[in-house]
C-alpha cells in the first residue's frame, strides 16, 4: 500500500506496524472534528448576531430564519423518520373518531325517524274533533 492509511469497510486503519498490530480509526476522534465545526458554527453565528442586535435589532428575525433554514436540512432526516410513527397513530386515531362520528350520527338520524314516525302514526290515529264555531 503506497498510502499511509487504507479504507476497509468503512474503517481507516494505520499500515502494520513491525509488531503486527495495526490502529483503527477512532471514531470518538471523528467526533471531536465534528464537534468543533458545529462550535465554530456556532460562535460565528452568535457573534454575528451579537452584531445584529447592536446595530439594527430588526435584523434578529432574519437571521433566526436563516439559522433555520441551515439547521433544518440536518435535522430533517432524523425528524421525518422519528415523527412516522405519531403521525401513523394521529391518523388511526382520527379514522376511529371519524367512524364513531358516523355511527352516532346514523344512531341519531334512526332516533329522529323513529320519533317522526311516532308523531305521524299518533296524528293518524286521533280523531278530528268537531270545531266549536261550526257546532253552534
Amino acid at each position: 500500500m503506497s498510502d499511509s492509511k487504507s479504507k476497509i469497510d468503512g474503517a481507516v486503519r494505520a499500515p502494520a506496524r513491525s509488531g503486527g498490530e495495526k490502529e483503527t480509526y477512532d471514531p470518538i476522534d471523528a467526533a471531536q472534528d465534528d464537534q468543533s465545526e458545529i462550535v465554530l458554527t456556532a460562535a460565528t453565528v452568535a457573534v454575528v448576531g451579537v452584531g445584529a442586535a447592536i446595530l439594527e435589532a430588526a435584523l434578529l428575525p432574519g437571521i433566526v430564519l436563516g439559522v433555520a433554514a441551515m439547521v433544518v436540512p440536518r435535522l430533517l432526516p432524523g425528524l421525518g423518520a422519528s415523527l412516522t410513527p405519531l403521525f401513523r397513530s394521529t391518523v388511526r386515531g382520527a379514522y376511529r373518531v371519524g367512524q364513531r362520528t358516523k355511527e352516532m350520527v346514523a344512531e341519531a338520524q334512526e332516533h329522529v325517524t323513529d320519533i317522526v314516525a311516532e308523531v305521524n302514526a299518533e296524528a293518524d290515529k286521533a280523531p278530528l274533533k268537531p270545531s266549536v264555531a261550526s257546532a253552534a
